[in-house]
């Protein structure tokens, strides 16, 4: 196993003469210390109590010992793995093999493990030792598994940042505290999902995105903006990648572009930046407090809008606002974003809905006090800044096929049906029947993988009752190796 960056193995739980080596200093350390402690417990200080005795302090020096020792050792003896994200793709060095991402951006590289580990890696749970992971391996698949295997692995993924370890935890939160401590949120896939150049980037938007777009192949703005259905107040994109995703990017923001454009519109200086956490959050939403650095120019936040979510709200909506950190979701908005202000003064306020507590139970979100009290003050906020905000939900629909975890990819039939089941809750969403949206996209959420529920759910709890919805485009991008399939689609709201 290695990861992208080729990590070398190394040995927490080592092998052989080592092994015995090693595991007799470690039980050493551990038993001299107790002992030490013990003797020195019964020990008494010189005249006065004014020092320590040299038993004590050897005491203390061997308990600190064994302390590090066993902290280090013990994630690695009864292994538990993070919450990842986890892609089956083919590997030339494995074959069929598992792409494990840390979507938190802790681990700076992801890791790539053969698929006919994944039985081990399914017990990878806190609870079970390196020889009961290997017992109760072999028994359900009725091969034999080396508990050096399953040491190795275990070694490779704690020393890759992927198991939860005291190991981690001290790293993460060295590295919460440095973004915390930053006012800019870095393009952190700058040069990676998009163009990272300025002008190669706004480039490939012009070209490659909104002409395919623009009403009447190309038409300029103010011929445009005289076939503006009513006034725009919300938008959705895709989230995926600029390359695969360029045509839904070009149908949502030529719309807005038009929209910008037009009459209705002149006022609006906040952008509402809805975006799907791929990492899990522990609150139902997450504002980041930043500036949105993009190759095309900055974006600042509306500081006093966020204050007012934050004080309306019955949760710290800031406590996972490191998960902005790395998330794209949000991030791909605000270069478009960006590109059409052009010089337009305007900032931004960016939102990662989670909601991972209503979706998991099927609830809708109304019913929980915390979501409830955020997306109250998301609605009064809108309300105290009548045609001066605009919100944008940046959200994919289905993620189906083998990379995916499904055993095939879909034929002509099923895309067919995938096709129709999206449609189905489009159409709930330019109805803007938010709770509608939300059963329907829960009932299969373990099939068919909607990721985008949580923006477009809040967006639509967001817009004015009375507004209504267009379908601007639909696509399902088929990957041309393995065939699975991302679909998105493009929808404006006007009112």
């Amino acid at each position: 196993m290695r990861s992208r960056a080729e990590l070398q193995a190394a040995t927490l739980v080592p092998r052989g003469a080592a092994a015995k080596q090693q595991s007799a200093i470690l039980t050493g350390a551990l038993t001299q210390g107790t002992s030490a402690v013990r003797s020195g417990a019964s020990c008494r200080c010189d005249r006065g109590g004014r020092r320590r005795c040299s038993r004590m302090r050897e005491a203390a020096r061997w308990a600190a010992s064994a302390h590090a020792l066993f902290s280090r050792w013990m994630p690695v003896l009864r292994p538990k793995l993070r919450a990842l994200e986890i892609v089956v793709i083919q590997d030339e060095r494995h074959g069929r093999a598992l792409t494990l991402r840390d979507t938190e951006g802790i681990a700076p590289s992801p890791v790539v493990v053969p698929a006919a580990s994944a039985a081990v890696l399914a017990r990878f749970d806190g609870r079970r030792s390196i020889d009961e992971i290997a017992r109760d391996v072999a028994r359900s698949t009725g091969q034999h598994v080396d508990a050096a295997h399953v040491s190795q692995l275990a070694d490779e993924l704690e020393r890759a940042w992927m198991l939860d370890s005291p190991r981690f935890h001290a790293r993460r939160r060295s590295v919460v505290q440095s973004f915390d401590a930053a006012p800019i949120r870095v393009a952190a896939h700058a040069g990676g999902a998009y163009h990272g150049d300025r002008r190669k980037l706004a480039d490939f938007i012009e070209r490659k995105c909104l002409q395919v777009a623009r009403p009447q192949g190309g038409a300029t703005r103010a011929a445009a903006s005289q076939s503006a259905p009513t006034r725009m107040v919300g938008l959705c994109a895709p989230h995926m990648d600029l390359w695969r995703a360029a045509a839904g990017y070009g149908h949502a923001y030529a719309a807005l572009e038009q929209a910008l454009a037009g009459p209705g519109l002149e006022q609006v200086d906040t952008f509402v930046l809805l975006g799907t956490s791929h990492a899990a959050m522990r609150r139902p939403y997450a504002v980041c407090e930043k500036t949105f650095a993009t190759p095309l120019g900055p974006l600042d936040p509306d500081r006093e809008m966020i204050a007012e979510l934050a004080a309306a709200s019955r949760f710290d909506v800031r406590e996972d606002q490191y998960l902005h950190k790395n998330e794209h979701s949000i991030e791909f908005q605000a270069v478009f974003v960006r590109h059409l202000l052009g010089g337009r003064a305007a900032s931004i306020v960016p939102i990662l809905c989670g909601l991972s507590e209503c979706q998991a139970r099927r609830r809708d979100p109304a019913q929980d006090d915390g979501a409830e009290s955020f997306l109250r003050a998301l609605r009064d906020a809108l309300a105290k800044r009548p045609g001066r905000v605009l919100v944008i939900a940046g959200a994919d629909l289905a993620h189906v096929g083998p990379r995916f975890g499904d055993p095939a990819p879909l034929d002509e039939r099923q895309r067919t049906a995938l096709r129709d089941r999206d449609l189905a809750s489009i159409e709930r969403a330019t109805s803007i029947d938010a709770p509608g949206f939300f059963v329907d996209v829960a009932r299969d959420l373990a099939s068919r993988r909607v990721c985008g529920l949580g923006p477009i759910y809040t967006l639509l709890r967001a817009l004015p009752p009375s507004s209504r919805g267009e379908m601007l485009h639909y696509e399902q991008c088929v990957d041309p190796e393995e065939g699975s399939i991302v679909s998105h689609t493009s929808l404006g709201f006007y009112g």
